[in-house]
């Protein structure tokens, strides 16, 4: 795992090229970015080695795919053509059906591992790539069998050198139940932020006012929508349904308070508490 190539060198692969060189000075990072400023920056940055491109994969002992899910379905199968037999491929998209699918009858198919790892904050770019963001955090493989195993023994070494725990999942399950802890999450942070400046005109109000609490939940309103728009079209059909869930249960709440339910109210507040609970971890 000398020879690391990141397909986009945003957040998500700045950060794992940043986390990947603590580990051994001599590894060499490579970047591909269709954002020439973005390949620059992150070459000043120190985040990346020298710039690349998919001509140059052959080189490739390692390939991290930190990519819009879209694009991901639209060169995954040119990047398996140019590899070599003992490089490992993966991608960090949040649905993974789709692109599992895809590959599925590649000849190459031995060489891809289909990865989520569940990490991230709602900044893009080369400089919001930081050392340390996948520390302690879940990796979901799907199909982890589907890689030739030395490869995905290879692979899974380095997850767990830079800190972070592995799920095993199939695509299936990965993309229903991320629509519910990840999807629904943003869709609601953007409508909740979309809401508030429909109706509070002035926005000096809604600086002066916005306590902590509205900053926190709305925060991932401030997510790339190149990034998500795609991860929706992606996963439509789970999304759709979380959302109808969603909803049901805003108008319930909705009605208890119309009705001057304010017992319900709080049984409602008081069985969701629970969460805090769950959200510390199961051992």
């Amino acid at each position: 795992m000398k020879n690391i190539y990141i397909i986009g060198v945003g957040l998500i692969g700045g950060s794992f090229a940043l986390d990947v060189k603590s580990l051994d000075k001599n590894i060499r990072i490579y970047g591909i970015d269709i954002n020439p400023n973005h390949l620059q920056e992150a070459l000043d940055l120190g985040v990346i080695d020298e710039k690349a491109t998919l001509e140059d994969l052959s080189n490739a002992d390692f390939v991290v795919l930190a990519i819009p899910v879209d694009k991901t379905l639209e060169i995954l199968p040119e990047i398996l053509n140019k590899v070599n037999d003992n490089a490992v491929v993966f991608d960090a998209g949040s649905t993974k059906f789709d692109i599992c699918k895809l590959v599925e009858n590649h000849p190459k198919r031995r060489n891809f591992l289909a990865a989520h790892p569940i990490a991230g904050t709602e900044f893009s770019g080369p400089k919001a790539a930081f050392k340390g963001l996948y520390a302690n955090k879940t990796n979901i493989i799907c199909e982890v069998e589907k890689t030739a195993f030395k490869l995905q023994e290879a692979a899974l070494q380095l997850f767990k050198d830079i800190g972070m725990r592995i799920r095993y999942m199939n695509p299936e399950a990965h993309d229903k139940h991320i629509a519910y802890v990840s999807h629904l999450s943003h869709i609601s942070a953007f409508m909740l932020g979309k809401t508030v400046i429909e109706k509070e005109k002035n926005e000096r109000d809604i600086f002066d006012m916005a306590g902590s609490g509205f900053e926190s939940t709305v925060r991932l309103a401030k997510s790339s929508p190149e990034m998500w728009t795609p991860i929706f079209k992606q996963n439509k059909q789970n999304v759709v349904e979380t959302l109808e869930e969603y909803i049901q249960n805003l108008q319930e709440f909705k009605a208890y308070i119309e009705t001057d339910n304010f017992e319900a109210v709080f049984n409602e507040m008081k069985n969701t508490n629970r969460i805090k609970e769950i959200l510390k971890g199961i051992n």
